[in-house]
């Protein structure tokens, strides 16, 4: 059977997998995304959240637990006006980014890194492992409706756009500030489904064998 874990300690994205249906486990790396960040030098958004993703996967891949698994991490940056933006934090960060953001839009990038922890000379039930190290990006546009400064400020107040890449979610109060998602719209929760499927192909895995039993 095969048993795959999460290198993220997002909620949303460990709701996701449970609600597609999906085993698995969490199991969060301590990887400091500045430091990785600073070691690789600028990127752009996109390739940003790939390398803090696999950042993230191989760390929890390289620990004793993930031995005989498949290791997913994930990253999610928002692009808009051409700049890089992660976690605010803060209620200042997260308030002067969505008054830019209101009535706009912005591209949200979830970088997606799979490795395969799987013996490659194991030839159990599931085969053996395909020594499989793969990533991508999924994106999405976000485009967000106009919004009051009150409104800003009262959801700011709950706390929930403080965690969150860009400043908002489409999964909880969030959403009520979404006109429309143009892509993947897993994507911006910050794990695509249908992206996962392909990783795990290349894995020789089909996601249905994730799926609980029947």
């Amino acid at each position: 059977m095969h048993h795959l874990i999460l290198a993220s300690q997002s909620p949303a994205r460990t709701k996701l997998l449970a609600e597609a249906g999906i085993r698995h486990t969490v199991l969060v790396s301590d990887v400091d995304e500045e430091a990785v960040q600073q070691r690789y030098g600028v990127t752009d958004p996109h390739d940003t959240a790939l390398l803090l993703a696999r950042a993230k996967a191989e760390a929890v891949a390289s620990l004793p637990e993930a031995e005989g698994s498949l290791v997913l991490g994930c990253d999610s940056v928002f692009e808009f006006d051409g700049e890089a933006h992660g976690k605010p934090y803060t209620a200042d960060v997260a308030r002067n980014r969505m008054l830019r953001m209101s009535g706009s839009a912005g591209v949200l990038h979830t970088g997606h890194w799979l490795v395969d922890c799987r013996d490659t000379d194991d030839d159990g039930p599931g085969g053996p492992g395909s020594g499989a190290t793969l990533g991508a990006v999924a994106s999405a546009e976000v485009t967000f409706m106009d919004m009051e400064p009150a409104e800003i400020d009262a959801y700011i107040a709950t706390g929930e756009p403080l965690q969150c890449a860009g400043s908002f979610t489409i999964d909880g109060l969030g959403g009520a500030f979404i006109r429309k998602v143009d892509g993947d719209p897993h994507a911006v929760v910050g794990l695509s489904v249908s992206t996962l499927r392909g990783l795990l192909a290349a894995a020789n895995v089909r996601i249905t064998d994730l799926w609980p039993a029947r």
